[in-house]
């Protein structure tokens, strides 16, 4: 498995984390899993709801120190 994609977005306020991780989402290969580091609390609602409007996956919320690790992961091409 390889390492997830890390979207630094610390220190930035809504939307700017959401934004640098839809970009980074739509640059992933199917299958990837991203992380975003954010230290705006809106993080927590705003990353899920992207996740709901572009198929990806949520693995998981945690947060230490104050700074959100979301983990995403772009759910795998379906064959035809």
């Amino acid at each position: 498995m390889t390492e997830p994609v890390i979207v630094d977005a610390r220190g930035h306020r809504c939307p700017t984390p959401t934004l640098r991780l839809q970009k980074a989402y739509a640059a992933a290969t199917p299958g990837a899993r991203l992380t975003l580091l954010a230290t705006d609390p809106m993080a927590r609602i705003d990353a899920p709801h992207l996740m709901g409007q572009l198929g990806g996956v949520v693995l998981s919320v945690e947060e230490t120190s104050g700074v959100l690790s979301i983990s995403v992961e772009k759910p795998a091409a379906t064959p035809a």
